[in-house]
């Protein structure tokens, strides 16, 4: 990551019972092909079904599998970026992302974390697609603390039809803009 870039660091908004439970398996750090390359042959499934995935505050990608929490793949720490991806082969055999989300509703990342994604794919051996082939906002309801996942730019809370925020308003405590 550039100095000069501002990130975001989010940490986990999701259930406190799966933030309280005992921890699983941290993610697998991926800092190269090799790391890549023995996680997705341990991995198969992550073709077809897809991966789990967190950006750690080192901006390393961490793996783990798809039904994975988000919170267990970081370690219980806060995160610059989380969501799920499905790699392939290609024809000349070189691991590739098919698919990269910012889908985790523990962490409801903004889509504005994708330079951490691109920048940590790009450090584990993958070429990062242009941004996300799937872009999630999620937003938490300012009247009922619902968090709310914003369809077709409606930003109006499933639970109680309250208006909801244009920008990222998990709370304070749990984001922090780092440079």
């Amino acid at each position: 990551m550039s100095e000069s870039s501002a990130l975001t660091r989010y940490a986990y908004v999701g259930p406190p019972a799966i933030r309280d439970r005992e921890r699983g398996e941290p993610g697998a750090v991926i800092t190269g092909g090799d790391d890549l390359e023995r996680w997705f042959s341990a991995h198969p499934e992550a073709a077809g079904e897809g991966a789990t995935y967190v950006v750690d505050l080192q901006g390393r990608l961490r793996l783990a599998a798809r039904r994975s929490e988000h919170i267990d793949c970081a370690g219980g720490q806060a995160v610059l970026a989380a969501g799920e991806l499905r790699l392939g082969r290609a024809a000349d055999r070189r691991i590739v992302v098919r698919e990269v989300s910012n889908q985790s509703t523990g962490y409801c990342p903004d889509p504005d974390c994708w330079p951490a994604v691109a920048t940590a794919l790009n450090a584990a051996g993958l070429a990062a697609p242009a941004g996300f082939t799937r872009a999630f906002v999620f937003r938490r309801c300012p009247a009922c603390a619902q968090t709310n996942l914003v369809k077709d730019e409606w930003f109006v809370c499933a639970a109680c039809d309250a208006e909801l925020p244009r920008a990222w308003n998990f709370a304070e405590s749990a984001a922090q803009t780092m440079s």
